[in-house]
């Protein structure tokens, strides 16, 4: 479990107090992308622009002596370039999948196969021209590099009287934007995230050998590098969980009926009447927290802003964050609900401030979305 992860639990188990109950939900939506092309440039060409390499792509490989914990019987480390054909293909494949662009096309060779000596990475004003009139697009991106690090890992469970065989790696790709009749790259985008694989044995040997090997290990590290820079370069969807509180009065029961039902509206409605009932305290919290909820899942940021902000002043009141502000520590396990309920809000402000660049990413579609 993450540290996250029990923190909201935590949070939750503190919320509850006595009779109150808590029910998980998934909220999908779509958060912008860091680049924002404008609707014009529909037609795109995925080229790569990487220097050859040999086909012994080890770089350096270090073995390390000094265990990192008790367990640990043998680490590696490795550092490696990635295929680039590999790489490219799965940049293209991965950005026609999403559907942003009309037309996703790709340059099989590598445009720096042939140099006889070494030069900057970057096109040239002439070579983007050439290769966008050629190509018939509106616009390159451009695979420059990948770097892989690779740990291996044998650590021994005296308890379990096993051996087990951890790899793990670190994908770092770069990718550049090139737009005709500009000098230079548009925008660079330098991205990077991880895989992992793990074998376990009872014979020290196997563990090590089941793992996947370096030339496996390789083919599918590039393969993931061309979908790391996809979410940097598109608007894409994610996944959140959020808490809807259900018990401790009749409203707020019947309100979690009608959420099962899909019916936000009249959820809002019981929730809204219990808040202006209640003068104070929890209930009062819970209902302003959860209208907040209810405005989010129909995408009304701002009004679930507006209750979030409602929801964290009671919790505010709740915790007595007034007097202990003059406290020389406090523990989050002191204010639960002004933490729990200043994260929620959090996570709204950070769409709603994102939502102007969505917008303007997604008006090729005309916001639907």
């Amino acid at each position: 479990m993450t540290k996250y992860s029990y923190f909201l639990l935590l949070c939750c188990s503190l919320l509850l107090g006595g009779c109150q109950s808590v029910e998980q939900l998934s909220i999908d939506y779509m958060l912008p992308a860091e680049v924002s092309f404008p609707s014009s440039l529909r037609r795109v060409a995925v080229v790569n622009n990487m220097p050859p390499i040999l086909d012994n792509q080890l770089i350096v490989e270090e073995t390390d002596e000094k265990k990192k914990d008790q367990t640990e019987v043998a680490r590696k480390t490795g550092y490696f370039n990635g295929n680039a054909q590999i790489a490219t293909e799965s940049l293209a494949e991965a950005l026609a999948h999403e559907n942003y662009f009309d037309e996703v096309v790709i340059c099989d060779s590598a445009l720096r196969a042939n140099d006889m000596i070494p030069r900057e990475s970057t096109l040239s004003k002439d070579e983007v021209e050439e290769l966008t009139e050629n190509l018939a697009v509106d616009f390159l991106i451009a695979l420059e590099n990948v770097q892989i690090r690779s740990l291996r890992k044998i650590e021994f469970f005296p308890d379990w009287r096993m051996y087990v065989g951890t790899l793990d790696v670190k994908v770092y790709p770069t990718v550049k934007v090139y737009l005709p009749q500009r000098t230079g790259p548009m925008v660079t985008v330098s991205a990077n995230d991880s895989i992992f694989w793990d074998h376990t044995s009872s014979n020290m040997t196997s563990a090590s050998s089941g793992l996947i090997t370096d030339e496996n290990m390789l083919k599918e590290a590039s393969e993931f590098a061309g979908v790391i820079p996809v979410k940097h370069l598109l608007p894409y969807w994610t996944t959140a969980n959020r808490y809807l509180f259900t018990g401790g009065s009749v409203n707020m029961r019947d309100a979690a009926v009608f959420v099962r039902e899909n019916n936000w509206e009249q959820a809002i409605e019981l929730w809204k009447q219990t808040y202006e009932k209640k003068k104070k305290g929890k209930q009062k919290m819970y209902a302003a927290y959860n209208v907040a909820l209810g405005y989010e899942m129909q995408d009304s940021i701002y009004k679930a802003e507006e209750w979030a902000l409602k929801a964290q002043k009671v919790a505010y009141e709740i915790d007595k964050i007034e007097e202990k502000k003059n406290q020389s520590t406090v523990d989050f396990s002191d204010v639960p609900n002004y933490l729990a309920v200043t994260r929620y809000l959090n996570a709204l402000q950070e769409r709603k401030e994102g939502m102007t660049r969505l917008n303007a990413q997604m008006q090729r579609f005309k916001n639907d979305f």
